[in-house]
């Protein structure tokens, strides 16, 4: 199962600091305004810096200019004001949330969402992309179409720098009526009452060398649409030619298994997936229903697993290099004459005792394992009362409310929150997960605001999808014990369970209706398909 940040118009300016500019550059009454326009249609912001100068207080930022920052203006002076970083499942479904509650009117939040990208990116089915089963605005539809009908406002943006006011033992729970400000790239400065961080993960490449420079990620919108082109790319290349594509596949989890069975699928005889996984097993954490779905198809396609084993170093085949031979698949051709096209090394050091080292030649190689999670940097410095507390992964540590320890006006989900369940052990940074804190942060958010109890958050296991290809998925829902749909009723069960989930009416019924027709259209060419080959045999 798939699991489940922010670019911007101009550079951020450097700072100074120096004599009392963090009081200036961090204030929570400023003077210092921004006028702007907000286009209904789209609702993105179009904005102009107006100056104000001098007095203690006024915002202020210094760079070699000596051209004044810009803040933002929220439309109501008297409304609460949430600022919402990170446009995933977190982030965006909180926004919705809190547009589906009743409020009253003068308690009813102003609310910014802030994303990097200007679309909403559905990960659990980016793998469909690699299929040709569904369409990028399907999976990706942008935040501004989606937004249309909410007062929630968007901004394309990237976080740089955080300035808490709300900490502990300064104001205190009871009596905080202070949030804080954000610092975007763009030079934008935001303030807030109430901050909901729900910024995501990044893939970890840095752990091996060699990981950076040539493996593909395989997280985001970019990265899909990245590796699509180098398959298209090697598969033209290859065209009519006797050399098999050669795809690693590094991590056996949910998101590798899904990965590796949709590569294979799409190569079928034109090339030869290899899937490395540091356990003797694959989906270590899975239920043993998709494990056994998951082998049985992966066995069908031929896709060698390497289990028991940790990539030590990546590296590019030089020009005079020759070609290492495979394990149980004879000798690659030399290719130090085609020059044209890159192919890697991968060193593979044995994870377990009795197995002997590896090397591996590949024309993608393809990263699934470890993430980081994308938490901004916490200003001023050298002030611990505005830190946030973080585990060792770089997660806030939240409170069951899913408030951040010692912040009582900031939410914090998904991969940007440290969360255990009830038995200790750390939430998996699934959309299963961020969708349901999305709902919790968003009720919570409208308690405080109307001085009402918090609830704890409580996580409910539904059960666990993953994608096996074109026609072939496999669902075990937490509600039937020991049940597993595989094959086409697996597919069909997973689509229908991802269509419910999508984030708004508008958009869901879009969706229904282009994958209705792609299956209409399927089921009829099927149909001559067979009509052809049973009158060709007669």
């Amino acid at each position: 199962m798939a699991s489940i940040a922010l670019s911007a118009s101009a550079a951020l300016l450097p700072l100074k600091r120096n004599s009392g500019a963090w009081s200036k550059l961090f204030p929570f009454s400023s003077k210092s305004y921004l006028s702007f326009k907000t286009c209904r249609k789209n609702r993105f912001i179009s904005f102009a810096a107006s100056n104000s100068s001098g007095r203690n207080g006024d915002l202020v930022v210094t760079s070699e200019d000596e051209s004044a920052s810009q803040t933002y203006t929220w439309p109501d002076k008297k409304k609460p004001r949430i600022c919402i970083l990170g446009g995933g499942f977190g982030g965006l479904y909180t926004a919705l949330r809190l547009e589906s509650l009743v409020w009253q009117d003068d308690k009813k939040p102003q609310v910014l969402l802030v994303d990097q990208s200007e679309r909403f990116v559905f990960k659990p089915m980016l793998y469909e992309l690699l299929s040709g089963e569904v369409d990028a605005w399907e999976i990706a539809p942008r935040f501004a179409d989606l937004l249309a009908n909410t007062g929630v406002q968007f901004f394309k943006d990237r976080v740089k720098l955080l300035c808490p006011s709300d900490h502990l033992g300064v104001n205190g729970p009871m009596t905080c009526t202070r949030g804080g400000t954000v610092l975007l790239e763009s030079g934008l400065i935001v303030e807030y009452d109430w901050l909901v961080l729900s910024l995501g993960a990044e893939p970890k490449l840095d752990v091996v060398p060699g990981a950076a420079e040539f493996a593909f990620p395989f997280s985001t919108l970019e990265d899909a649409c990245r590796v699509d082109r180098k398959l298209s790319e090697l598969e033209r290349r290859n065209f009519g030619k006797d050399s098999l594509i050669r795809v690693a596949v590094v991590g056996c989890g949910y998101s590798g298994v899904e990965l590796a069975a949709t590569v294979s699928e799409r190569l079928e005889e034109k090339g030869i997936v290899q899937a490395i996984n540091v356990e003797t097993t694959i989906c270590p954490t899975g239920t043993p229903g998709n494990r056994e779905a998951a082998l049985k198809v992966l066995s069908a396609r031929k896709v060698q697993l390497v289990l028991g084993y940790f990539v030590r170093c990546i590296r590019r085949v030089g020009e005079f290099e020759a070609s290492v031979k495979q394990p149980e698949s004879g000798a690659i051709p030399n290719i130090a004459a085609d020059k044209n096209s890159d192919k890697y090394i991968l060193e593979l050091q044995p994870a377990i005792k009795g197995l002997e080292s590896q090397i591996f030649e590949a024309d993608l190689v393809l990263w699934t394992v470890g993430s980081k999670p994308l938490l901004p940097h916490v200003e001023p410095p050298n002030n611990r009362l505005h830190d946030l507390p973080l585990n060792a992964r770089g997660q806030a540590e939240t409170d069951e409310t899913l408030c951040v320890k010692g912040h009582p006006r900031i939410f914090a989900l998904g991969d940007s929150s440290a969360l255990r369940d009830s038995s200790g052990r750390p939430l998996p940074a699934t959309a299963q997960v961020a969708f349901q804190q999305a709902d919790f942060a968003g009720w919570n958010l409208w308690a405080a605001i109307n001085d009402r109890p918090l609830l704890p958050f409580r996580f409910q296991n539904l059960g666990e999808m993953m994608t096996l290809g074109r026609n072939d998925a496999a669902v075990s829902p937490s509600f039937v014990e020991g049940v597993t749909l595989d094959g086409p009723i697996g597919h069909s069960a997973r689509k229908l369970a991802y269509l419910i989930r999508l984030p708004t009416d508008e958009h869901r019924l879009k969706v229904g209706v282009s994958w209705l027709t792609k299956s209409a259209i399927d089921s009829v060419a099927l149909l001559q398909s067979t009509l052809t080959k049973v009158l060709s045999s007669s």
